[in-house]
């Protein structure tokens, strides 16, 4: 049988894809709503403003490792590295409310950022497992559930803590514990690669590797380093946790719009131009975002996340592309790796935090404009 599948047998995959896209929306909603309660976090464990790079970095690092579990996926198939990642982001994201130490907090941190790197490459594997043709599409559609999950988990985690307090963030651990029994059901089995199979040509991918974790790193410095800052700019101002929260939510939310639109438009304008588009867009819009006080605010917040998740689906069909003896591994680079690079890459902008978050923003314009000039780099062969 085809990965494809014949037509009857379509709606069914479609609800598969469906389960897996709300796996996908637990799994980062989990491990990643930090920010959204981030100052109330920071007066809780008694550490300064400087503390919130460290502690997001410590979130996101683990993200590096997804070309390893990329890496173990291909080679043990199967589902189990799925599951283990869902289990992990929903039982670490449940403790971030009852620790008080902050050495404990960021080694928590640290492991629901490896929860979250097995989740990714063996998933993504799936949906690519469960159809064939028009994978830029259903790609983006499987990606939307975690952009929602970023996106919607901060506000609702601030809600819980302006409400009843930062211990009852235990709450955010039980959907994916539910949901643990029926992912088993939704994911495929993925057949294990023979350890004999193609090698990975290191030496060949060496340069389009180089350019696309480059590229990535400094798109995701830009997603980590807003999320972060948004709230505690806010919260400066005198304004409430859920405001700030709520920012992040309109920027991710909003994202989804250029998730599905970047899929659409890396299969009908190609590549390279979805990725300058996406960079330039970034670039114009990131600075306003940290003077506007009014219901602007929220508009260009929104069409900023347009422009930030522009190349989700692209950067990962792009790594697979690349890496095509292994695609595991190529997904996990395109979304691990650079990500974890760009999650160091915010200790560095968090170095311009001051009395004011203010010149952060400009930092991450310039980056992202950097990002642009990439582009032309790319092998013309490989960028259509």
């Amino acid at each position: 049988m085809s990965s494809g599948g014949s037509t009857g047998q379509r709606p069914a995959q479609y609800r598969r894809l469906g389960g897996l896209t709300w796996a996908h929306f637990l799994n980062d909603g989990a491990s990643n709503y930090l920010p959204g309660v981030l100052p109330a976090v920071l007066v809780t464990i008694g550490q300064p403003v400087q503390m919130a790079a460290v502690l997001v970095t410590a979130l996101t690092i683990g993200q590096a490792l997804q070309p390893v579990a990329g890496r173990i996926a291909d080679r043990l198939g199967g589902k189990a590295l799925v599951v283990l990642g869902l289990a992990l982001a929903s039982v670490g994201g449940g403790l971030i409310g009852v620790v008080r130490s902050t050495a404990l907090l960021i080694v928590l941190l640290v492991l629901i950022g490896v929860g979250n790197a097995f989740f990714h490459p063996q998933a993504i594997a799936s949906v690519r497992q469960l159809f064939s043709g028009r994978q830029g599409l259903l790609t983006s559609a499987f990606l939307v559930g975690g952009e929602l999950g970023r996106g919607l988990w901060p506000t609702i985690a601030s809600v819980i803590v302006a409400h009843l307090g930062l211990t009852y963030l235990w709450v955010v651990a039980v959907p994916g514990l539910v949901t643990l029994p029926f992912l088993l059901r939704w994911l495929p089995a993925l057949p294990p690669k023979p350890q004999q199979g193609p090698a990975i040509r290191l030496s060949v991918h060496a340069r389009p590797m180089s350019l696309l974790i480059a590229y990535q790193s400094l798109r995701m410095v830009g997603i980590y380093a807003f999320a972060t800052f948004v709230p505690v700019l806010w919260d400066q101002r005198g304004y409430s946790l859920v405001t700030g929260a709520s920012l992040i939510t309109t920027m991710m939310t909003v994202g989804v719009v250029g998730n599905l639109s970047g899929g659409y438009l890396t299969d009908r304008i190609g590549t390279r131009a979805t990725l300058l588009i996406s960079a330039v867009g970034t670039g114009l819009l990131i600075v306003p975002t940290a003077y506007l006080t009014g219901p602007g605010v929220w508009v260009v917040s929104g069409l900023l996340g347009v422009m930030m998740f522009l190349t989700a689906s692209t950067t990962v069909l792009l790594g697979q592309e690349i890496f095509a003896e292994n695609p595991s591994m190529g997904s996990g680079i395109a979304i691990g790796l650079a990500n974890g690079i760009g999650a160091v890459l915010v200790l560095g902008v968090g170095a311009w935090v001051g009395d004011s978050v203010v010149p952060v923003f400009w930092v991450l314009g310039v980056l992202s404009l950097a990002s642009a000039g990439l582009v032309p780099l790319f092998d013309r062969r490989l960028l259509r």
